[in-house]
Order: C-alpha cells, then sequence, then structure tokens
C-alpha cells in the first residue's frame, strides 16, 4: 500500500470504524483511541497490507482492540434466562433510536457486534465472520438471536410510535 492510499484509507473508513466501535462501547474517548490504535498498528504494516483489503483489516483490528478493553475491564456479560425479562420494554414511547440503542446495550457482545455491522455498516455474513473470527454459520445465528432479542425489547411497533 502506498501512502497515498493510506491517506485515503483514513479519509474513507475513520468515521465508519469510530460510529462502529462507539455504537458498541458508548465511550468517545476510548472509541477514538481505538480508532487511533488501529490506523496506527495499518501504518506498521502499511508495505505489507493491500488496499483492496484495508476496510475488512481495519474492522477486523478495532474489533479485536475493542474485545480486548473489554475483557480487561471484565464488562462481558451472558444473558442468562432470569435477565430476559429486562430485555421486555412496556411502555409508550417515541424516541425508536433511544430505544434501540437501550436495546442494543443489553445484547451479549457478539450479538451487539454482529448485528451492528450487519444493520448499520452493511456487512456481509462472510465478512461479519471474517472480522469477528467466527463462521458464517455463528454470524447467522448471532444476528437472528440479537434481532429476536430486540424485537422482544421493543415489542410491538405501535407501542413505540
Amino acid at each position: 500500500m502506498t501512502v497515498r492510499e493510506y491517506n485515503r484509507s483514513v479519509e474513507e473508513y475513520a468515521d465508519s470504524v469510530y460510529r462502529f466501535i462507539r455504537g458498541n462501547l458508548k465511550d468517545e474517548d476510548r472509541s477514538n483511541d481505538i480508532v487511533q490504535d488501529s490506523f496506527e498498528k495499518l501504518w506498521r504494516h502499511v508495505a505489507e497490507i493491500e488496499y483492496r483489503v484495508v476496510k475488512s483489516w481495519l474492522f477486523s483490528t478495532a474489533y479485536h482492540n475493542m474485545i480486548d478493553i473489554i475483557r480487561k475491564e471484565k464488562r462481558m456479560t451472558n444473558l442468562e434466562p432470569e435477565h430476559e425479562k429486562e430485555m421486555i420494554y412496556e411502555s409508550h414511547y417515541s424516541d425508536l433510536n433511544e430505544i434501540l440503542h437501550i436495546a442494543l446495550s443489553r445484547l451479549p457482545e457478539q450479538q451487539k457486534t454482529s448485528v451492528m455491522l450487519r444493520d448499520y455498516e452493511g456487512y456481509s455474513y462472510k465478512e461479519i465472520g471474517d472480522i469477528t473470527g467466527q463462521t458464517e454459520a455463528q454470524v447467522k445465528i448471532n444476528i437472528y438471536r440479537g434481532r429476536l432479542a430486540l424485537k422482544s425489547f421493543i415489542g410491538k411497533i405501535e407501542t413505540v410510535l
């Protein structure tokens, strides 16, 4: 990759990588740090990486950095059956964006990441598998389960609107 291609990748992908990480962490400072670390790693490997794979390489690197931070802080939680009741939201509320963010924050990390990469960033199942290190089948399962949990949390759309 050339320096020009590196600069172009910063212009093209920095915002989407930041949005993806910020959507998961809900912390601007840590999100900025992860994005900066990812581009720093890209710069260190600029001679080894081809421009055509930069986008998935950046998302994958940022994702793994984020997971490392979460693990260090011991913030990974699994949704246990006794917590499923918390996923039901029965209030009449009109801010769908806020409700979606609340619902996403309650999903297990792998489901949240898979749903966000698919529905927010538009990645294919294969690309999400490459980024997260999961099989396509596991990605599909995580997206299905995540969407079910979101649907359960939100309830009927008429309740929200």
